[in-house]
């Protein structure tokens, strides 16, 4: 077998492989356009129940181990 016949099998068969990872990197980015918007749903459905929650728009100034008000709730 020449060197340039080799060559071109070479070619052929890495064009397959190419061709291969192009159809996966389809198909990884088509699962990512449904994983991004089955999670803007999400977000937009958590914005509503919180929005449903707290109707004037303010979430307070909550935080975390906040003395004061676990006192308040007689937590503490």
């Amino acid at each position: 077998m020449s060197l340039r016949r080799f060559t071109e099998l070479y070619e052929i068969i890495w064009m397959f492989e190419s061709h291969a990872q192009q159809r996966l990197s389809w198909e990884d980015s088509a699962q990512a356009r449904i994983a991004r918007a089955r999670a803007e749903a999400l977000a937009a459905a958590q914005l509503a129940a919180m929005l449903d929650a707290n109707p004037s728009g303010q979430l307070g100034h909550a935080k975390l181990d906040d003395e004061e008000a676990l006192r308040k709730a007689g937590l503490l």
